[in-house]
């Protein structure tokens, strides 16, 4: 549990719940991190969801905390900040710090108001809590929310960076990088996390690798996740990337099927991309895929084929949705493609075409359409189309 000299590892692993934020599904749990740091004065940064209180509860016993001077909140979202309100109860005197929007939150959710219970910072001020161990507060808003900010503990040269860096996964009683065995797992949940709570918000998240980038740092702590302290590099790095939406050669192709021809073309587009050298491929069924996982690879990979039956004069409701999230997402910088099916109504590969445009993404090759079945004519475009987009790929191996 010790991190550092002066920090201390405070987070709890949740295996029960099953969807975070009751939408993203955690086949492998989750953690909600928070972390002591001891000086002359103590200090908590941030808290937990209010269901881990027991176990929360006896993280302090464990350690003999029989005073916290401090409560850093940097984040107000409930999984985080949910445990406030008790640990004011156990702790009258510790001061709640955070800055003027954390402090309306903090009102607004739990009812604390009374000035004295809250030390306000704004960006750049710090707190010197002996010792050696000086916190400064740095605000980054709309990673992802307002009120955001993160800490630093400079003589440890020591990121309490809030969500971000954050990725699904519980710790399995682990803490580092350093203590897990592939580590690939949790960047991989890393690329999810994002993609489905972070990307929205690319432009604050690269304003705020900016201006922390002078930081020298050995470890961040986020609140979600391991401690990183071996690949604190490449965690800066892959969120450079994925908040500049920076993709590796591959297709993803993703489709929606109620009786099979529309999977007949999918599956189509996918032998053709392999014979052109395209050598990842992901093919998904939007209506028995979980979103999360479409959208991880998508932030992955350069290209983007999606496909789809009319439905109700419109586009089967899995694959409109997932247009919904992407455009919501701001995607970019991919090579894409649309085809579709259709018994009387010709309309799904028409509005795929046009989504997919309209979000700025470049269109390749001819989006195709079937009408009710596959004909050679058909199976010879989705080729021609698949051709276009493997040239493209392939290119920029």
């Amino acid at each position: 549990m010790q991190i550092t000299d002066s920090v201390i590892y405070m987070g709890v692993d949740d295996h029960t719940t099953t969807l975070f934020e009751s939408l993203w599904p955690l086949p492998a749990g989750v953690s909600y991190n928070s972390y002591l740091v001891k000086g002359e004065a103590t200090a908590l940064i941030d808290t937990a969801e209010i269901h881990t209180l027991p176990e929360f509860l006896a993280r302090l016993r464990q350690h003999d905390v029989n005073k916290i001077d401090y409560l850093v909140v940097n984040h107000m979202e409930p999984d985080h900040s949910g445990l406030i309100p008790e640990l004011k109860l156990l702790y009258p005197d510790m001061k709640i710090v955070g800055n003027a929007l954390t402090v309306n939150m903090i009102n607004g959710y739990y009812g604390i108001s009374d000035s004295e219970s809250f030390l306000i910072v704004k960006d750049g001020d710090t707190l010197n809590l002996g010792k050696g161990r000086v916190l400064s507060f740095h605000t980054v808003p709309m990673v992802h929310w307002p009120e955001t900010m993160v800490t630093y503990l400079a003589c440890e040269q020591l990121l309490f960076s809030g969500d971000a860096f954050g990725t699904f996964g519980a710790m399995n009683g682990a803490v580092s990088d350093t203590m897990i065995g592939d580590a690939d797992i949790y960047f991989r949940e890393m690329r999810r996390y994002y993609a489905c709570i972070v990307a929205k918000y690319a432009t604050p998240v690269q304003n705020a690798l900016a201006k922390l980038g002078s930081l020298p740092l050995k470890y961040i702590c986020s609140t979600h996740g391991p401690v990183w302290c071996e690949q604190v590099h490449r965690v800066i790095e892959e969120y450079d990337r994925l908040s500049r939406n920076v993709t590796e050669p591959g297709a993803v192709i993703v489709y929606g099927s109620m009786y099979g021809n529309t999977a007949q073309m999918a599956e189509i587009i996918a032998s053709r991309l392999s014979e052109k050298g395209v050598d990842k491929i992901k093919v998904y069924n939007a209506a028995t895929t979980d979103l999360s996982f479409i959208l991880a690879d998508i932030w992955k990979y350069n290209g983007l084929i999606i496909g789809a039956p009319t439905y109700n004069a419109s586009i089967f409701p899995p694959v409109r949705n997932l247009l919904e999230a992407l455009k919501l997402r701001g995607l970019k910088h991919h090579v894409a493609g649309a085809f579709g099916s259709f018994t009387w109504a010709s309309v799904a590969c028409r509005q795929i075409a046009d989504a997919l445009t309209d979000m700025g993404l470049d269109l390749t090759g001819e989006p195709v359409e079937m009408k009710m079945s596959l004909t050679p004519e058909t199976e010879s475009k989705l080729r021609a189309m698949a051709d276009a987009i493997a040239a493209k790929i392939v290119k920029s191996v």
